[in-house]
This record gives structure tokens, sequence and C-alpha cells, in this order.
């Protein structure tokens, strides 16, 4: 049975909308919700472009996480404390939250596909930085500068998520945007993946291989957008969205609960490995052994949050999976002040397969409470067609916007980390992340009853 508050061809009546014209690589006339259209072959171009997608996302975000692993390689030769390690991932996260919305304009006023292509080109100036200067002797500060220009990566998820939006109907943007977000995360235990390998083959001394894995890659990611996706044009163009989307509570709701979810997944995902060197004195070569498996499990999540969120509700599930993170927030505080390795590494795995979930669970709420608002327009006599094309730019523009605040939640968690294995500036003695989780433990619950109170019937 389908929900009446959605708009969908089975909820308002409405002609059906002519075939799209494809010119080269241009598309007009697009309208995801008319079943006949999707039928004929829309299905086939939205699942082409997402899989292009999906592979530069990707890339992105492996190459936004490479410092989480860079850190890794730092041995004493280079000279750095724990604190500025936390840093540098931290300048990374930050950087990449604040690309986010100008990467969502990008995609309006240069098409899905054209920025695609130019945002995975601009990958190489990072990569290309790093190979530089990723050596012993290095000042903090060019590190500081280095680790800044990843940041670019961090952008290609707004971007790419906002595009996937405008592609899909209504009933099936849980999945679409859980599977393009779950496989652009899935760089992050990707890169970590090589990482490790390169520290178990060759050593501590040779970051560049990591590094110059990727040149190859994000030329290949950028070829393939050039090729195989597509310009919607009722997308282009269309900058005021962004403006008003901020006149909404829904906005700024959903940004606080994003900074919850995506900004743990990601914060977790640059911190665990320094965590378990700073927490419990592993090497760096036994922190990589592990630091993969909560990043890969909560990406492989992400789609699950999705279809979950389809299937039940978003507001639902989002409500339980914060109830469950406060939880298991409180397993790693048990398990810091136990001192007990096995505890703490299980529930930090826990908590990212939570954070994948949550992510999947949030994003679904955009397009469903403006499809919504859309609905009740249309009910009431507006255009199809015109509130149509307005709730799928606002919910571009949310998108965008929510993943910016919510990956700068990533700096913050960074930053809570810095702070709390902090030496004492008296005794010298060092610091421990029980703090951390208690903060983290008390600001879960502030989600759940945001979401309690915000979306109860979604």
């Amino acid at each position: 049975m389908s929900d009446p508050s959605v708009l969908t061809r089975e909820a308002v009546a409405r002609p059906t909308t002519a075939a799209p014209a494809r010119t080269g690589h241009r598309i007009s006339g697009w309208d995801p919700e008319d079943a006949e259209q999707w039928a004929a072959g829309g299905s086939r171009i939205a699942g082409r472009n997402l899989i292009f997608s999906i592979l530069a996302e990707h890339i992105g975000f492996s190459v936004w996480s490479l410092w989480s692993v860079m850190v890794l390689f730092m041995s004493p030769a280079y000279g750095l404390d724990p604190g500025e390690k936390f840093l540098l991932v931290s300048v990374a996260t930050g950087v990449g939250a604040l690309m986010r919305l100008p990467y969502t304009y990008a995609v309006a006023r240069f098409g899905g596909r054209n920025w695609t292509v130019a945002s995975a080109l601009l990958l190489l100036v990072p990569v290309a930085l790093g190979l530089a200067v990723m050596t012993p002797g290095t000042s903090f500060g060019t590190f500081l500068l280095v680790a800044a220009a990843t940041g670019l990566g961090g952008g290609n998820f707004a971007s790419s998520m906002a595009n996937i939006n405008s592609l899909y109907p209504e009933r099936r943007k849980g999945w679409a945007l859980g599977l393009n977000a779950g496989g652009g995360n899935l760089g992050v235990p990707a890169v970590q993946l090589l990482g490790l390998l390169v520290i178990a083959t060759a050593g501590l001394t040779s970051p560049r291989l990591v590094l110059g894995v990727y040149l190859p890659l994000i030329v290949l990611a950028a070829g393939c957008a050039a090729l195989f996706m597509d310009n919607l044009d009722g997308v282009r163009h269309d900058t005021g969205a962004l403006a008003e989307v901020l006149r909404y509570g829904h906005t700024w709701a959903m940004s606080f609960l994003y900074i919850g979810t995506f900004g743990s997944f990601i914060g977790f995902g640059f911190a665990f490995g320094l965590v378990l060197q700073t927490q419990f004195g592993r090497t760096p070569l036994e922190a990589a052994y592990v630091t993969f498996l909560g990043p890969l499990l909560g990406s492989l999540a992400r789609p699950l949050g999705g279809a979950l969120a389809d299937r039940f509700g978003g507001g639902r599930v989002t409500r339980w999976t914060f109830l469950a993170l406060a939880a298991g927030a409180a397993v790693l505080l048990a398990a810091t002040e136990a001192g007990s390795l096995a505890v703490f590494t299980a529930g930090f795995v826990v908590v990212f397969v939570l954070t994948g979930i949550g992510n999947g669970s949030t994003y679904k709420l955009i397009p469903a409470v403006f499809g919504a608002k859309a609905a009740a327009a249309v009910t009431a006599g507006a255009s199809y067609p015109d509130e149509a094309a307005r709730a799928r730019r606002l919910s571009g523009a949310l998108i965008g916007l929510a993943g910016a605040i919510g990956a700068l939640g990533g700096l913050l968690v960074n930053l809570t980390f810095r702070g709390a294995y902090a030496p004492d500036p008296v005794t010298g003695t060092a610091g421990s992340g029980t703090a951390a989780y208690a903060a983290f433990l008390a600001f879960y619950l502030v989600c759940a009853l945001v979401t309690a109170v915000a979306y109860r019937r979604d």
C-alpha cells in the first residue's frame, strides 16, 4: 500500500510525463516518479549513473581518509606527538566538511556528470602533494596544509548524493542514497586496508606506496564519469534552493542528527587507529590490523539503514539507532575504565555498524519530508510538475547542507579525543578517553530525544 503523504504516481493524479530526451550526456524531461518512464528506461539511466557516482565518491572518501593512514607511518623520526597527529586528522575532517556546501552548489551549476569529472580530477592535488612531503624532516605546518588539501575528497559526497537524489523516485531513494553513500564510505576501509598491506610488507618507511596507488584510480574514476554519466537539465543553475531550505526547522533538526550519525562514522574512522595506539599501546601494524574493520562494516550497513527506513520509517529506525549508540558508548566507557582491549575493539566495531545504519535512515527522512510537503500542496491544487521539481531541488540542497554540518561532527569527535588524551598540564600524566565516551553517550541520548520529538510519525 502506498503512503498518501508521499509524492508518487499513486498518491496524486496527473498526466503521464513524456519520455526523457537524451542529447549526448544531457537529459531533459526527467521525472523518476513517472512509473511508465521509469520502466521504459529510466531505471537503467539512474542505475548507470549510480554505479559511476559510487566509484568517484569511493575514491574521494579514500583520499579524504589518507591521513588516518599516513599518521600510522609517522614514526618518532617525524617528531610528532599524539596531539599533533589528532590535529592532522581533525584538519582533514574539518576542511572536508566545509567543502560540501560549494560542492552541492556545483552540481546545480555545472551538472552532475560534469562536476563528478572535475571533482575527481581535483583529487590529484592532495595525492601529489602527499607524495612530495611525506618524509621525516617536513615541518608540521606543511603536513597541516597537505592534510587540509585532502578535504577536497570530503566534498565529493555532497555533490554525489545531491545528484543521485535527483535521479531516483521517492520509493527507491532510501535504497539508492544508502547504496551510493555506503559505496562511497567504503573508501575509508579501502585506504586503511591498503595501508595495512604496505605496513605489513614494506614497513613504515613506504607511505608513498599508498599515495601512488591512487593516482591511476583517480584518472579512472574521472574517465568513467565522463563516458557514462549524465547531466539533468532540471537541476541546472538552481542556486536558490539552499537559501530556501534554511528557513525550515526540519533543516536544522536533520543537520543535528547527521552530526550524530555521519559525524561519528567519519570521526571514529579517522581516529580509531590513533586511539588504539594512544589508549592501548598498540604498534602501527597492530592498530592497522583492526582499524579498517569498523569503517568497513559501517559502510556496508549504510544501505541496510536506508532499506530499513523504507520499510519501517526513517524516524523510527533513527530513534532506535541513537539509543543503541548510547549503549555502545557506555560499553566503550566501561572498557576504557577496565583496560579491556577485546571489549573495547568489539564495542567500537558495533558502534561503527550503528553509525552506518543511522546514516542511511537519517538521509531517508530528507526526501520523505519534502515529498510529503509537495503531496499536500498538489492535493490543495498546486501543479504536480512544479511541486515535484521543488521537492527534488530542496531535498538535494538539504542533503548538501546536512552533509556539511554532519561532517563537522567528525571534526568534533577528533578534537574531543585530542582533548581527552592531552596530558595533564601540571603532572604530565597522559589522559584517557573516559571523558570523550561520556560526552558521546550524552550526545546520542539528546539525538534520540530530538528524533522522537521531530520525527515521531516518520
